[in-house]
C-alpha cells in the first residue's frame, strides 16, 4: 500500500525587514562593483523549520534573530 503525502512540510523563512540587506541594495546602485565587493560583507539570512500543512494553509510569518540586523525582524515563508 502507498503511504500519502505527510501533513508537514519545510519551509523556508527569510527576513522582509532587515535594514543592512536593504541598505546593501541601495549602495549597489550608487557605488561602483570593485568597491561594493569589498562592502559586501553583510548575507541573507535563511532560516527553515516544518508547518502543518492543514492547520496553516496561509504563508508563515514568524519573529527570528537576524544576525545583520542585531534585532528580532519577520520572517516570511519563502517559497
Amino acid at each position: 500500500m502507498a503511504k500519502n503525502k505527510g501533513t508537514r512540510i519545510i519551509i523556508t523563512l527569510r527576513s522582509t525587514k532587515c535594514k543592512a540587506i536593504e541598505s546593501n541594495n541601495q549602495k549597489k546602485d550608487l557605488v561602483t562593483n570593485q568597491i561594493y565587493s569589498i562592502k559586501k560583507g553583510k548575507k541573507k539570512i535563511d532560516y527553515t523549520t516544518t508547518k502543518n500543512r492543514r492547520n496553516t494553509p496561509d504563508r508563515l510569518e514568524l519573529k527570528k534573530f537576524c544576525p545583520n540586523c542585531n534585532a528580532h525582524t519577520p520572517q516570511k515563508e519563502i517559497k
